[in-house]
């Protein structure tokens, strides 16, 4: 199928859903079609030739505005593309749009629905990106994640989510929501379309040339948090372990740090106050226009004194040396995504709860999506993997996928 066609497959779908779904705040189709003929016309340009592609509205498009969620950034017109963005293109992706994100990546919900039930949140911060994937009007699409904006996302709207080791990927051009977490990465339709994708923005060939391993080595590790996860997730739980653990190399208990019950504490306080550093223009002159939730992290991040940050900042890194040696003795770990279902309404796009830890840590993520929950909503688990072996943690993922769907 030709770039055109294929285009036409995703506009033809987003003119059927798009006005229910509501995934895009800005949709380039003359220029997606113009980029799609060129494409035809000419060489094959890479990796992503012809594929269109959803782009998270914090990332600078040149083409396009970047409102960021946020009517301060109304009709903001960048004049370049981030770097992410110009490293899909060049390898052939068609940009059609920008997805809606939550106000400055963060937690005040924008108009996307959950394409599986339209009163349902599709999570957040990169709602309308996972959205247009599980809906059909895209193959990829571009997200960030600081503490769950990939997996949360993924795991309510049923894709594979994929958030690569912390630094891989360059950022330039995205607006920065905490210096030491944020994460670029995207979402697809299956382990292998993430890891096409990924693989571009990483520039690590690996990503798309790897085979599926005879056996892997599973570390389980519900967290400090597993009370917090809902019977649905148990189930989903005991049905991987039942599925994986006869066929795995090993399938047991991974030793978490035994202080780590305030990961997820720690994680947001560092948040909280790098994300008060990034935005202390908008917190300073446009205080009237920041909802009230991210006023009020903002106000105490800004409250947050240099001496209780540097000790939490020195927890992690303690944290990230005895994690990191776990994976001398497992491949991946096995983790929840979500405390459940998607929940109901469009106000709250739950609880990154379960992601905080990881994106703390800077480890490499994928959201499997292999159940569904007891309204019908899908579900699902994330593999974690050790910082720098995203290839390896994708070729696993594809192991229990295998197993689990």
């Amino acid at each position: 199928m030709n770039a055109e066609a294929r285009l036409r497959e995703c506009l033809a779908r987003i003119e059927a859903r798009e006005l229910e779904v509501r995934a895009f705040v800005h949709l380039d189709v003359d220029g997606a079609l113009a980029q799609a003929r060129a494409l035809d016309a000419g060489a094959v340009r890479g990796p992503l030739h012809g594929l269109p592609l959803g782009v998270k509205d914090i990332f600078d498009t040149h083409d396009m505005p970047t409102e960021c969620g946020s009517t301060i950034f109304a009709g903001h017109r960048p004049r370049v593309d981030a770097a992410a963005v110009a490293l899909c293109r060049a390898a052939g992706a068609i940009v059609i749009g920008k997805t809606v994100t939550t106000e400055f990546a963060n937690m005040t919900a924008g108009v996307t629905r959950n394409p599986h039930r339209l009163a349902h949140s599709p999570g957040g911060s990169s709602s309308g990106s996972a959205a247009a994937v599980a809906d059909g009007m895209l193959p990829l699409a571009l997200g960030t994640q600081t503490a769950g904006s990939l997996i949360r996302p993924a795991a309510y709207c049923g894709v594979v989510g994929f958030k690569p080791s912390f630094g891989r990927v360059p950022r330039a051009g995205v607006k920065p929501n905490a210096d030491s977490m944020d994460t670029v990465g995207g979402f697809g339709r299956s382990v292998a379309d993430a890891a096409l994708l990924a693989s571009v923005l990483t520039g690590d060939a690996r990503l798309r040339e790897w085979a599926v391993p005879e056996r892997v080595r599973i570390g389980l590790a519900p967290g400090p948090d597993w009370a917090q996860a809902d019977a649905d997730v148990f189930a989903c739980w005991e049905h991987a372990q039942r599925a994986l653990a006869p066929q795995a190399a090993r399938c047991e208990d991974a030793a978490l740090p035994p202080d780590f019950a305030d990961v997820a504490a720690v994680q947001a306080a560092i948040q909280a106050a790098e994300t008060a550093q990034a935005l202390a223009f908008e917190h300073r002159t446009h205080r009237a226009s920041l909802s009230d939730a991210l006023l009020a992290l903002l106000d105490k991040g800004r409250a947050m004194d240099a001496e209780t940050l540097a000790a939490h900042r020195a927890r992690a890194d303690r944290w990230r040396r005895e994690v990191d040696a776990l994976f001398d003795r497992h491949d991946v770990l096995l983790t929840p995504s979500t405390s459940g279902e998607a929940p109901a309404g469009l106000q709250f796009t739950g609880d990154p709860l379960f992601c905080r830890p990881w994106s703390l840590l800077g480890l490499p993520c994928v959201h499997l999506p292999f159940a569904s929950g007891s309204n019908g909503l899908p579900l699902g688990l994330q593999l974690v993997g050790r910082h720098g072996d995203d290839h390896r943690l994708i070729a696993a993922a594809q192991w229990c996928m295998d197993r689990l769907a």
